[in-house]
Order: C-alpha cells, then structure tokens, then sequence
C-alpha cells in the first residue's frame, strides 16, 4: 500500500478541500428542489465522493500520520479502518456511488442521492469533532 506522511499543513488542506467540496455539494442539493433531480444528481453525488475522500486523508492524518496514496480505492478505506471502522464504511459506500455517477451513462437514484449525502455528512462530522479537539 502506497502511503504519504502528513504535515499539520496537508491535514489543514485536505479538511479545507473536503469543506469546499461539501460546501458546494449543499448548493447543487438546493438546486435540485428547483429543477429534476435527474439533472444535476451525479453532480451532487461526485462532489459528496471527492469530500468523502478528501475526509479520509485527513482522518487517516489525524489518526495515522499518513493517508493512502496509491490508486486503488479499496487501500484507503482499508487505512481508514485502521482509525475508524464507522468511517471506512461510510467511504467505501460512497466510493461504490463513484463510477455510475462520474463515469456512467446513467444517472444516480435518487436513494443513491440520498445515500451519498448521508455519507459525506457522517464522514465530515466525524473530522469536525478531531479537529475541535
């Protein structure tokens, strides 16, 4: 597993990317009050996988000393669980929302929609409380 130590410097940027991410991601929800979810659902659904990640570096900072780095997925949430098995969960179900909505053709349910949301903001959670520690 490829890995890459942290400094206070990385862990600040990866929780600052995963609020901007996370922050963006609440514009575009609001957004699909206003036109079909259809539309702009995957949109929402990849900004919540890159916060989810983004997350998990930092987690994997915090806890670690080091975040994965390599290219397969499956090793960060493995590292991830190593600090927090709630969070290796909550990423590895966003990471299977990846593929349909960045890369597919078809478009996220709206279960899907919920689900990723539901995950991003657990995962975001959890870093606030360490960083508030």
């Amino acid at each position: 597993m490829r890995t890459k130590r942290c400094s206070q410097e990385i862990l600040r940027g990866r929780l600052a990317k995963a609020e901007q991410f996370w922050e963006v991601a609440g514009l575009v929800r609001d957004l699909v009050e206003e036109q079909d979810p259809s539309e702009i659902g995957d949109a929402y659904v990849t900004l919540c996988v890159h916060a989810g990640i983004a997350v998990a570096d930092a987690l994997c900072c915090a806890g670690l000393g080091e975040h994965a780095q390599g290219e397969s997925h499956n090793e960060a949430v493995e590292l991830l669980g190593r600090v927090d098995k709630d969070a290796a969960r909550a990423l590895r179900a966003l990471l299977a929302l990846k593929t349909k909505a960045g890369y597919s053709h078809t478009s996220a349910t709206a279960e899907e929609f919920k689900r990723a949301g539901r995950n991003a903001e657990a995962l975001l959670l959890r870093a606030r409380r360490g960083s508030s520690s």
